[in-house]
């Protein structure tokens, strides 16, 4: 870095504040390597292209769960059942009520403000998920 003296309107005097910029390069010591375009991070997993064993392990999950198995069943045929919902924890009937909850393609989520999120009640299939989708080398 190289100090320069530029005259000021008040300050006539020689300081170090008045710099030259020097080039943003290797041999600069203050040197910032530009930062290439940032990625748009991976917000949730693509399961479209997952086989239907997947599907079966999931149907079979929620027919084994009591909540889900009350839930499916009523999400299914697009009618609310009063009694049915009774029979759910507190924290699932609060969200039946609320129309939280969703069945598409036999897949129940749970949709919240800004985010729709898969219900999985087993966590056989959670783990097995989780090592399929994040820690194989091939996901």
């Amino acid at each position: 870095m190289t100090i320069v003296h530029k005259a000021g309107n008040i300050h006539k005097n020689d300081d170090g504040l008045s710099r030259w910029e020097l080039p943003n390069t290797p041999e600069n010591p203050a040197y910032v390597p530009k930062r290439a375009e940032p990625q748009i991070p991976i917000e949730g997993i693509n399961i479209t292209d997952v086989g239907t064993e997947l599907f079966e392990e999931l149907k079979e999950s929620y027919k084994q769960d009591k909540s889900c198995h009350t839930l499916t069943s009523p999400l299914d045929k697009d009618c609310k059942d009063a009694s049915l919902a009774n029979s759910l924890a507190d924290i699932w009937k609060t969200s039946y009520h609320n129309g939280r909850f969703h069945l598409f393609d036999v897949i129940l989520y749970h949709r919240s403000k800004h985010t729709c999120v898969m219900v999985l009640c087993s966590r056989m299939l959670i783990n097995k998920i989780l090592l399929e989708f994040h820690d194989n080398i091939y996901s």
